[in-house]
Formats: structure tokens, C-alpha cells, sequence
């Protein structure tokens, strides 16, 4: 495992375990005691999975001494602002039965996100968060969020993977220090992306799979990665992408699969922006 080095010292697995779409409890407890046993140290849940709970069972039966985890949480839109994220991140720690967070990030660039983050440099500074970012920032946004607040964000988490490479608010999150994690490292199966021929093809020639090769792609760049999976085989391959490096010729021929924009969410959309001020995570 290699890590990256965040704005404020603290050291970051650039591999990780999403649980995204996973909201049984009793799956997404096995998937991440599974994850943790195969290797993952990283975990990424948020509020808004509703899976919390059971990732905080799966951390405290898992055996791997607190210390050694990455724990990653996100507030929803519904608890955007000051109060609001005070009592959420609390009930983040005590959904996870953890006195602190490793990362804590805000989770769509909607609502009150200034006050909301004011809450979290308090967090931070009393100890109970690690680090704190954001998620879904697109350039001028994050730009803008950078001038604006006193404390740098740690973590932009978006949406990355070789059909979407995010160039100009990776150049932004590189001017202001900010670590770029890909959710959606594999375009949530769309583009054929485990079967992509020019994919497919390195693949073969390194002894892995696309997938691998997807994900390997992103590290190279400096990208940390969180796949998701329920199959512990899968979750083996998706680890097993150390042992390889991707050329500067087969990074160009990824880079040129670039479609420029996203095929999954589009922040732009005033009916998607309804949506997310209008999903409520609890009463």
C-alpha cells in the first residue's frame, strides 16, 4: 500500500473500501470485515448510505487496532450549516462508536457548506476529526471554497476514472494542495469499462485486468481510489494493483479516453440540485 501525505501532515492509504449502495447492515458489516481482512484500512461511508451503524460493527469486530483504520464519514445537505453539522457529525461518531473520524467531508457543494465547514475547523481543532474536505467541488467551486475559508480542505472527493479525468479541477486541487479521491473508479460499470479494449489490452500485457488497470491509472496520477464491492474476490483484485506500474505510453493512451465530462451526476442540473436538498437522511 502507498499513501499520500495531506495539507496538514496526516498520512492517507491511497486505497480505500467504499460502501456506497450497500445499505443492508448485515452485508455491509461482512463486506467490510471482509475488506479490512484482505488488506483495506481505509473505509468511506457516509450519512447519507445509511450504513454507518454497520461499518461501526464491522470496526469494532474486526480485530485491527483503531489506530491502524482511516475512517471516512459525510455530511448530507439536510445538515448543512452551522448547528446543524455540530449535531451530525456527533451522530456520525456515535452511529460508528468512534470518539474521532479520520476524514470528515462534505458531501455536495449545496446548502449552507460555509457554515457547515466553520463547524468542522472547530471539530478539527477539538480533535475529533483528523481531517476535513469536501466532495464533488468542481473547479471554479473549489477555487472559490480555497479563497474563502481559513482552513484548506484536506480531500476533494470526485468523481474520477478514465472516461472522466477531470482536468481543470485537478489542476485546482493541485494548486491549493488539496488530494483528489476518485469515487466511481469504475465509472459505476458504464462504458463496458471491465471489457474496455484498450483497457483490456494492458491488462493482458501486465498479467491483470481492466479493472486493475482503471484503478492503477488513477494511483499513477496521484488519485486515491475507493471501489466497491461485495465479493471478497473482487475486493482481493481490486488490492492486488502494487505489484505493477502502467508506462508513460499506456497512460497516454488512457488519458485519451477522456470524454470531458460526466456520464453519471451533473451538478449543473437544477433538478439534480432539487434531489439532493430534497433526499432527507432522517426526520
Amino acid at each position: 500500500m502507498d499513501y499520500v501525505t495531506l495539507n496538514n501532515g496526516v498520512k492517507m492509504p491511497m486505497e480505500g473500501f467504499g460502501v456506497f449502495q450497500v445499505p443492508d447492515p448485515v452485508q455491509c458489516e461482512q463486506a467490510v470485515l471482509d475488506a479490512i481482512d484482505t488488506g483495506y484500512r481505509l473505509i468511506d461511508t457516509a450519512a447519507a448510505y445509511m450504513n454507518e451503524q454497520a461499518v461501526g460493527v464491522a470496526i469494532a469486530k474486526c480485530g485491527v487496532p483503531r489506530e491502524e483504520l482511516f475512517i471516512t464519514t459525510k455530511l448530507w445537505v439536510q445538515d448543512a450549516g452551522y448547528g446543524a453539522a455540530k449535531k451530525a457529525l456527533q451522530t456520525s461518531l456515535d452511529n460508528l462508536g468512534l470518539d474521532y473520524l479520520d476524514l470528515y467531508l462534505i458531501h455536495q457543494p449545496v446548502g449552507d457548506y460555509m457554515g457547515a465547514w466553520r463547524a468542522m475547523e472547530e471539530a478539527y481543532r477539538e480533535g475529533k476529526l483528523r481531517a476535513i474536505g469536501v466532495c464533488n467541488f468542481n473547479a471554479a467551486r473549489l477555487l472559490d471554497f480555497c479563497e474563502s475559508v481559513e482552513m484548506k480542505p484536506a480531500v476533494n472527493q470526485v468523481e474520477i476514472h478514465p472516461f472522466f479525468h477531470q482536468k481543470e479541477a485537478m489542476k485546482i486541487m493541485s494548486d491549493y494542495g488539496v488530494i483528489p479521491e476518485a469515487w466511481g473508479p469504475f465509472a459505476e460499470g458504464k462504458f463496458d469499462i471491465f471489457t474496455n479494449p484498450v483497457l483490456t489490452e494492458m491488462g493482458r500485457s501486465h498479467g491483470k485486468t481492466a479493472a486493475q488497470v482503471a484503478l492503477r491509472w488513477n494511483i499513477q496520477r496521484g488519485v486515491v481510489v475507493i471501489p466497491k464491492t461485495v465479493h471478497k474476490d473482487r475486493m482481493e483484485q481490486n488490492f492486488d494493483i502494487w505489484d505493477f506500474s502502467l508506462t508513460r505510453d499506456e497512460m497516454e493512451k488512457i488519458n485519451a479516453l477522456d470524454m470531458g465530462h460526466s456520464n453519471i451526476v451533473d451538478h449543473n442540473n437544477p433538478e439534480f440540485i432539487k434531489m439532493l436538498h430534497n433526499l432527507k437522511v432522517h426526520a
